[in-house]
């Protein structure tokens, strides 16, 4: 399909700096057989029924942003400001560098005392390779100290990363490190709030995947067949299949709460619609015309004109009934990106 076909126009304006408060305040945009309603996220346990189940993303953002200082010989300096997005050995990371234009390969990044990186590889316009000084825990323990949440650049680039985005950049329940971006659906839940689903009979459960900031970039391809995904790694457990078997078994609707969740239940589905304990990488790219095999419904935040994650809402709902939504949405002034509102989007084959 041409990418072109997700566009969409966003006033500036509606792009959310900060979260709601409480986190359940956010709007919920609910989309049902080409039908809009407005609602909270707090009122999910009236959307939902008894019987469904909440998959949410356990995974836990780590302080991967980090800023340093590059110099050569000549005395030549500049400084660089890294977002780490892919893990590749035990002291290697790719990252999103700016400028990257500064950055030449064997150039090395003066982090802090002790804590330096040198670029490996470099692909122009995209990211660059990093060999660090530290490995394994050590690196981890140097990332705690020295970096900072990694906030999306269109939050990062009008206000700096303070103390509140510990908090506000990081799911109630989050608990696995390992993701570079928040699984932002899950950003709306609070301790009242799964309270409340709990006591309507809607039971939750929990999956990993650590999310790459590549997640949240526009397609550059000009066709979705010409664009390579990201791969990401996951974790379905035993325990977390047989509850998702059994919901489903007994009538209850799978609702992924984020994309993140969606993808990763998808890769691990089998035909019949059963999910089975999984470990690995996903790549997969969900465009219109994918069969889904196990997500009923989907909570989500509003994602980036020509993005993979408005293909994949696209092709759960249909591409003429999002493009409908994200209109209504703009027109009626909900909040988008990571820290703006959500939606609860029912599959169009129900």
């Amino acid at each position: 399909m041409r990418v072109d076909q997700f566009d969409f126009e966003l006033p500036e304006a509606l792009i959310a700096l900060r979260p709601s408060m409480p986190r359940d305040a956010a709007r919920c945009l609910v989309v049902r057989n080409g039908v809009f309603q407005d609602w909270h996220m707090r009122d999910l346990p009236r959307l939902l029924a008894p019987g469904d189940l909440l998959v949410f993303n356990d995974t836990k953002v780590i302080p991967a942003a980090l800023s340093g200082v590059r110099r050569r010989g000549d005395g030549n300096e500049a400084q660089i400001h890294l977002n780490l997005h892919q893990r590749v050995g035990p002291g290697r990371w790719r990252a999103f560098a700016r400028p990257l234009r500064r950055l030449r390969v064997h150039d090395t990044i003066t982090i802090a005392q002790n804590f330096t990186a040198e670029v490996i590889g470099l692909e122009m316009g995209i990211d660059v390779a990093l060999d660090f000084n530290l490995s394994g825990a050590a690196l981890d323990a140097a990332l705690a100290e020295h970096g900072a949440m990694p906030l999306p650049p269109y939050i990062a680039a009008k206000r700096p990363v303070d103390a509140r985005d510990v908090q506000d950049y990081q799911p109630l329940f989050a608990r696995i490190k390992g993701s570079v971006a928040a699984p932002t659906a899950s950003l709306h839940f609070t301790e009242a709030l799964l309270q409340s689903l709990e006591i309507c009979g809607i039971k939750h459960c929990f999956t990993t995947l650590h999310v790459g900031a590549g997640t949240f970039l526009p397609v550059k391809a000009e066709d979705t067949d010409s664009h390579q995904m990201h791969a990401e790694w996951g974790n379905i457990s035993a325990q977390t299949a047989q509850i998702i078997n059994a919901a489903r078994k007994a009538g209850g609707r799978v609702v992924a709460v984020g994309t993140t969740a969606l993808r990763l239940l998808e890769s691990a589905a089998e035909e019949d619609g059963t999910v089975k304990a999984w470990t690995g990488e996903t790549s997969i790219f969900i465009t219109p015309g994918y069969k889904f095999r196990i997500v009923d419904a989907l909570i989500t935040n509003f994602h980036l004109p020509k993005s993979t994650l408005f293909m994949l809402v696209s092709a759960f709902c249909g591409l003429d009934v999002m493009q409908a939504a994200y209109q209504h949405a703009i027109r009626t002034g909900y909040r988008f990106y990571s820290y703006g509102d959500g939606s609860l989007l029912f599959r169009a084959q129900l």
